[in-house]
């Protein structure tokens, strides 16, 4: 006789949908609970499909269901395979349990796609500007973004902070660094649109420059320029006016060149 379980099939005649049993929930610790004190790592395949799902059927917890689910179906491989509709077929799934299992797996995919590809570096102000053009570029209203960098001066992520009217945007370096931080940068490039039509800098942009370059420079995530653009395609840089230092740049990685 073999050692190994094989986890409990679903019978065909249990229900779609339901809710937990609490007298069964109370007897022990769930995994949305475990996860919130060890940390979503810690966690199992069935855990975090259990988490998915959100509930089980009468008389079975969420836990069991998710371990049948992957026994029944080879494990987070067989699942991807299927799409929603063919997973609401099987029973004690239905559509809407069966559409978060394929969102979520298609996140997971995501995320990992993304993960390995390619930052595309970010060398020059010009480059800067070009890549922000068809964001920024047509608004009839200010906003303002953080470009991450990592260490090499790749693009870590692309962010929103701001955006207000014709003549400007409220925004303050802790909003600024807050979001650099979220995305792990070693450096920043904070990148506007002037809808007015006139790249040049005001005095509200060059001292907002000088506070973020100088909070970045306490945390240590420096900021390596400052590209404000105009609908027409022109741009200003406030490295390339010499208004931030070149050597603001993460240790190992030379900071984008002027032009």
């Amino acid at each position: 006789m073999s050692p190994w379980k094989r986890a409990p099939l679903l019978p065909d005649h249990l229900p779609e949908t339901c809710t937990d049993d609490p007298s069964a929930l109370a007897a022990f610790v769930g995994p949305r609970e475990r996860a919130l004190e060890e940390g979503i790592w810690s966690l199992g395949d069935a855990d975090l499909l259990a988490i998915v799902l959100g509930t089980g059927l009468v008389g079975t917890p969420v836990t069991l269901v998710s371990a049948a689910l992957l026994s029944r179906f080879a494990g987070l491989e067989g699942l991807a395979r299927l799409g929603p509709h063919a997973l609401a077929e099987h029973p004690g799934l239905g559509l809407a349990k069966a559409l978060r299992i394929a969102a979520s797996l298609e996140l997971g995919r995501r995320a990992f796609e993304r993960a390995v590809r390619p930052r595309p570096p970010v060398r020059t102000s010009a480059s800067i500007a070009a890549w922000c053009a068809a964001q920024l570029g047509p608004l009839d209203h200010e906003q303002m973004w953080v470009i991450s960098l990592d260490g090499r001066n790749g693009m870590r992520g692309a962010r929103r902070v701001a955006q207000g009217g014709l003549h400007g945007c409220s925004v303050t370096a802790r909003d600024i660094l807050r979001a650099a931080l979220s995305d792990a940068a070693s450096a920043l490039v904070l990148v506007h649109n002037h809808p007015s039509g006139d790249s040049a800098p005001s005095p509200e942009d060059v001292a907002m420059t000088n506070a973020v370059a100088a909070a970045g420079e306490v945390i240590g995530v420096p900021l390596v320029d400052h590209v404000i653009l105009a609908p027409d395609g022109h741009y200003s840089s406030l490295l390339d006016l010499g208004m931030i230092a070149p050597g603001d740049a993460p240790r190992g990685a030379a900071p984008p060149s002027r032009g």
